[in-house]
């Protein structure tokens, strides 16, 4: 477990797993040898083999009493994931929740910067054989341009289906604007590119900031080239503004930024680093 302390606001960290990968399976432009040319990414964020480390975690923000959750992770009993290992999983999310004071019934707010699987996956959980909300006392809040375009796509992606209707059929679901004041210390942030309504999530408190960038960067490699887009980027060239535009913003400022898939430590602060920029952790 992670914790951070932004002014009055804490954020804590819970993995559900973390991922190595071949960075040709998110990067056309990256390999191996093109990650061992930068050599701040060891050994946190690239293993001895070349492979990118991601981890897949949620993180929970205290705020004004109130308990928020942003993004959700893969879930368990999902089907049809375009990773093997994402399929049917068993894994023990719920209890390492509960666990750091977080049991599912205590959350009051979802939060998703996005609804790709790995970030929706335990809105939902399986209960004799049907899709119930798992955090059945919380509002679920999607930004209004993330859920029109989702739900506009016929056939429905299969965890629109599974991780996104049953919730929103439970009258659970929230639509608000990408600006959205959560908390009187916790926003969204626009950030689109990797999807239509992709959004961050912006805390402040007492004189101090962080952001959480949900997939708006996927890996630190990206600070090096902020061109360097995912192949799931909804809009790569949009994705690519974006991050410019971010890393001129929070460049050389104490802004804590607390990547969603950054394996540990997963957080620090963005320097300019000559022409390109480096995360300082």
């Amino acid at each position: 477990m992670l914790k951070w302390t932004i002014g009055d606001v804490t954020v804590t960290r819970v993995v559900d797993t973390v991922w190595p990968i071949s960075p040709r399976f998110l990067f056309d432009q990256l390999d191996r040898d093109t990650l061992a040319g930068i050599p701040w990414l060891k050994p946190h964020f690239v293993d001895d083999d070349g492979r990118m480390l991601l981890s897949i975690h949620a993180l929970l923000i205290e705020s004004e009493g109130r308990k928020i959750i942003v993004d959700t992770c893969l879930g368990n009993d999902k089907q049809d994931r375009f990773v093997e290992d994402w399929n049917l999983r068993k894994g023990d999310f719920l209890d390492q929740l509960a666990s750091v004071g977080f049991a599912r019934e205590s959350i009051d707010t979802v939060l998703c910067t996005h609804m790709h699987v790995d970030h929706i996956g335990w809105n939902t959980m399986l209960v004799d054989g049907r899709w119930q909300p798992t955090f059945s006392n919380a509002r679920y809040l999607y930004a209004k341009e993330e859920w029109a375009h989702n739900e506009a796509i016929d056939p429905p992606e299969t965890e629109f289906v599974d991780s996104v209707k049953p919730v929103a059929d439970a009258g659970l679901v929230e639509l608000v604007e990408h600006t959205h004041a959560v908390t009187g210390e916790v926003c969204l942030e626009p950030t689109p590119g990797h999807t239509v309504g992709h959004v961050s999530v912006h805390i402040r408190s007492r004189g101090e900031e962080a952001v959480i960038t949900g997939d708006m960067t996927h890996h630190p490699c990206q600070l090096t080239n902020p061109d360097w887009s995912s192949r799931v980027d909804f809009d790569r060239e949009q994705s690519s503004r974006t991050r410019h535009d971010f890393y001129t913003r929070y460049a050389d400022r104490p802004v804590l930024i607390i990547g969603t898939h950054f394996a540990t430590p997963t957080a620090g602060r963005i320097v300019r680093d000559g022409s390109a920029y480096r995360l300082d952790v």
